[in-house]
């Protein structure tokens, strides 16, 4: 893969490796929007996902208050942090000399909550520049940079070693690439043993096709969101055997239906929610043991 060079002079950044990855890395380094920013300004765990649980409408208090708005931001941010510890919790055992792997890391929120738990060292992957740069900066300001690092880098071409991971995880970063390459990567830098966790949104085949809402979210985020069904073929296909698979899309409703009452609403909340509702669209985990 070619190189180019970055302002920092033994750096390197690997050029992005088609057209389409190009765009991506763009689209994500030129993203500000405040429903990201604003929730992770509550305590500086900026995440790049949605949210799952009730909703806790005695913390909301009266809609008429002058704080209503404030605390129903800090109720969306920890719908999506337990979002994320959901996901944590199906990582199996993690001892503090592993090393783990977000593949898609945003601006790393995740990857803090990990080391956090865990106490080991999580590195992180993204396309784009400005948001590796965002995670770093908060790994030094939180005295963890020993531990946690972001790195631009493509998910599909890591510099891991085989065998070198103990964990890995897409969340919600899944529908910018193609399944069986993205499998086949994790399944090599993992342990034999060693698991992977995805989040995500994927059409469901027994719907047909996918619905109109599906094509709104493809088109928002400039995504190819997957069905069901070809997660588990790519994974039967590289060695990633599922372990547990559940349906989170009554768990992950509620968060959208709070967001589109919020002032950081984004126009795609419709979609999410009339799909979710038609059961053209799930919210998913999926975990499975590298064989």
């Amino acid at each position: 893969m070619t190189t180019e060079t970055t302002t920092t002079a033994t750096a390197k950044i690997p050029a992005p490796a088609t057209p389409y990855q190009r765009d991506i890395a763009q689209y994500w380094n030129n993203e500000a929007r405040p429903v990201n920013l604003r929730l992770g300004d509550v305590d500086g765990l900026y995440h790049h996902h949605y949210g799952i649980g009730a909703v806790d409408h005695a913390a909301l208090g009266d809609p008429a208050h002058s704080e209503y708005e404030k605390k129903l931001i800090a109720e969306l941010h920890r719908l999506e942090s337990a979002q994320a510890e959901f996901l944590l919790d199906h990582l199996g055992t993690v001892q503090p000399g592993d090393t783990l792997v977000d593949a898609g890391c945003g601006r790393g929120g995740s990857m803090v909550m990990a080391h956090r738990r865990f106490g080991c060292k999580v590195e992180g992957v993204t396309l784009s520049a400005t948001q590796a740069d965002f995670g770093n900066r908060r790994a030094r300001e939180l005295r963890i940079d020993d531990h946690v690092r972001s790195r631009v880098c493509n998910m599909l071409d890591t510099p891991f070693d085989k065998g070198s991971v103990t964990a890995s995880w897409n969340n919600e970063s899944t529908m910018y690439v193609d399944l069986h390459d993205l499998f086949a990567e994790h399944s090599r830098f993992l342990k034999v043993g060693g698991r992977y966790v995805t989040i995500t949104g994927c059409w469901n085949p027994r719907y047909g096709q996918p619905s109109k809402w599906v094509s709104q979210i493809n088109a928002h985020f400039e995504c190819n969101i997957h069905s069901r069904r070809e997660y588990l073929r790519a994974m039967a296909d590289n060695r990633l055997v599922p372990q547990t698979i559940v349906d989170l899309t009554p768990d992950t409703l509620p968060y959208w239906e709070l967001r589109a009452t919020s002032s950081l609403v984004t126009g795609i909340e419709k979609a999410f929610i009339e799909s979710y509702r038609d059961g053209s669209f799930q919210y998913v985990l999926i975990a499975a043991d590298r064989v």
